[in-house]
């Protein structure tokens, strides 16, 4: 097997086989053949890979509060595109002309109704777009009102100094970002209403016969043992199907997925 040397300008060499990965750097390599007294010099210049960057919206009426999330939220993988609204009425917001991006910051400093207007717009226009809601603090209602418009992510303004960063990846790869205490309340309210039966996550082609059983018995709510006995299968059979579900829909908890499932089902009612 031929080998090669390469020397990078700061004089480190490497030697390596031909099928190895070389550092990112300008190269000399010398490559010698077996049974030759010959050498060859070959100069090559290594091309830094294209980083793909994520566009990330970030919507607010006050300048502070926008320079703030660039702060926090500077860091090459994100492209930034901050927006000031000129108003925070409803019907102003429901009509604003919307930059396209895959994740959304709101800052909710405003009243609820606007923050409902403004979210409705974004959805509305870009179906698939991830929102994440910032504001001083959240009541169980006002969070459970923004979980059925369609938010991903919820956090205070303290929360996202450490924490948005995180929040975005999170939600832009199909999860949450929700308080442990609002999810509970909001997935108990969902479950024991008159609606939880029409849960359902129908469509989904890439599910087995028995992961969708699972899926339906999950959505109402069913303990894995309730679910066991339902499907005569064993516990350990339900958790594993459990395990798939919750890596195909890319969430990391139950409550995750019926959330997702609701929010699914209030966008195709």
């Amino acid at each position: 097997m031929r080998s090669r040397e390469s020397r990078c300008p700061n004089g480190q060499q490497v030697r390596q086989h031909e099928t190895g990965a070389l550092p990112e750097c300008h190269y000399e390599l010398r490559v010698s053949l077996p049974g030759s007294g010959d050498s060859y010099t070959l100069e090559i210049v290594s091309q830094t890979p294209r980083v793909r960057t994520l566009a990330v919206c970030l919507l607010s009426a006050h300048p502070l509060v926008l320079t703030e999330f660039e702060r926090v939220l500077a860091a090459p993988a994100f492209n930034l595109i901050p927006r000031t609204l000129d108003s925070t009425l409803g019907p102003d917001l429901r009509k604003l002309s919307m930059p396209r991006a895959l994740v959304y910051i709101v800052d909710a400093n405003m009243a609820r109704p606007a923050t409902g207007a403004l979210l409705a717009n974004i959805l509305e226009k870009y179906p698939s777009a991830r929102v994440i809601v910032v504001a001083e603090k959240f009541s169980a209602q006002e969070g459970h009102s923004l979980l059925r418009l369609g938010a991903k992510g919820l956090l205070t303004y303290a929360e996202a100094r450490e924490q948005l960063g995180n929040a975005v990846s999170q939600v832009n790869g199909g999860g949450f970002w929700v308080p442990r205490g609002v999810l509970a309340g909001f997935v108990e309210s969902v479950l024991s209403g008159s609606a939880s039966r029409r849960i359902k996550a129908e469509g989904y082609s890439d599910l087995s016969r028995r992961e969708q059983e699972v899926l339906d018995d999950l959505l109402e709510n069913q303990a894995n043992k309730e679910i066991a006995n339902h499907l005569n299968i064993s516990e350990r059979t339900v958790k594993f199907h459990v395990s798939n579900l919750l890596s195909k829909f890319g969430v990391r908890r139950r409550a995750d997925l019926i959330l997702l499932c609701y929010q699914k089902r209030a966008e195709n009612p």
